[in-house]
C-alpha cells in the first residue's frame, strides 16, 4: 500500500436532452468554481447554446465559503450573494457578485434537500433571493453559522460560533434552512 493524496473533483456534469445541462456539486472545495466554469464551457461547446441548467446540490454538506461565493457569482450579473453578521464588528462581511451570468440568462433550477447545508444553502438562497433560479426539493438542513477556531494556552482548541450567514434579502439560514 502506498500513501498518496487523492484528488477528487466536486463537480460532475452531463448534457440532458434538448441542450439542457446538468451539473452536480458534491461539496465546495477551493477548485469548485474553476471546475464549474470549465464544465459549463464544455457543455456550451457541445450544445452551442445552453437552453437551461439543473444545478444539483442535494446531499451537499457545504465546504469552503469561497467555493459558494464563486459558484453564486457565476450565475449572477451583480448584487450581494451573502453576508455575515455577529456581535463583533469584524464578523460583519458582505460578498457581492461582479462576474456576470455565465448562462446569459438561461433558466436555472437548483435541487436541494435536507442534506444540503452551509455553502450549498448560501448558493440556493442567493439564487432564490435574486429570482435567478427556481429552488426545488425539500427544506435544507439550516447550517448557517460561522465558526472560528480559538487556540487554548495549554494546547488544543475550541470552536466558537462567531456569526451567522444571511441571504441577500436578510433571511437567516441558521436552523431555518432554505425552502
Amino acid at each position: 500500500i502506498e500513501r498518496a493524496i487523492i484528488k477528487t473533483s466536486s463537480v460532475r456534469h452531463r448534457m440532458l436532452d434538448d441542450d439542457y445541462g446538468y451539473l452536480r456539486i458534491s461539496n465546495f472545495q477551493t477548485k469548485t468554481t474553476a471546475d464549474l466554469l470549465k464544465a459549463i464551457k464544455e457543455m456550451k461547446t457541445e450544445a452551442g447554446r445552453l437552453k437551461g441548467m439543473v444545478l444539483d446540490l442535494r446531499n451537499n454538506p457545504g465546504g469552503v465559503l469561497s467555493g459558494a461565493v464563486g459558484v453564486s457569482a457565476a450565475f449572477l450579473n451583480d448584487g450581494m450573494m451573502v453576508y455575515t453578521a455577529g456581535r463583533e464588528n469584524g464578523s460583519k462581511l458582505r460578498y457581492d457578485a461582479t462576474n456576470g451570468d455565465i448562462l446569459e440568462g438561461a433558466p436555472l433550477v437548483v435541487l436541494v434537500n435536507g442534506g444540503s447545508a452551509s455553502a450549498s444553502e448560501i448558493v440556493a438562497g442567493a439564487m432564490q433571493d435574486h429570482g435567478r433560479a427556481i429552488v426545488l426539493g425539500s427544506k435544507t438542513f439550516g447550517k448557517g453559522s460561522v465558526q472560528t477556531i480559538q487556540d487554548l494556552p495549554a494546547g488544543g482548541a475550541v470552536k466558537l460560533t462567531t456569526s451567522r450567514y444571511f441571504t441577500p434579502n436578510g433571511r437567516s439560514i441558521q436552523a431555518l434552512g432554505i425552502e
